[in-house]
């Protein structure tokens, strides 16, 4: 069975919408972003991550 809009409701369709998706998304690339940034611009430090990797620089 194929559904027609009514020329009414065709143009009442909105689009271009921000989903909460893509808010989380890049969210998550600045939060990312930032600690690139703090890793590679310090003198020296270390980190670990779950899975028993450990970095460390100096």
């Amino acid at each position: 069975m194929k559904y027609k809009l009514s020329e009414k409701q065709a143009s009442e369709i909105v689009t271009g919408e921000v989903t909460l998706t893509a808010v989380l998304a890049i969210c998550a690339i600045a939060i990312v972003a930032v600690i690139a940034y703090k890793m590679f611009m310090s003198k020296e430090g270390s980190s670990a991550v779950p899975g028993g990797w450990k970095f460390s620089w100096k």
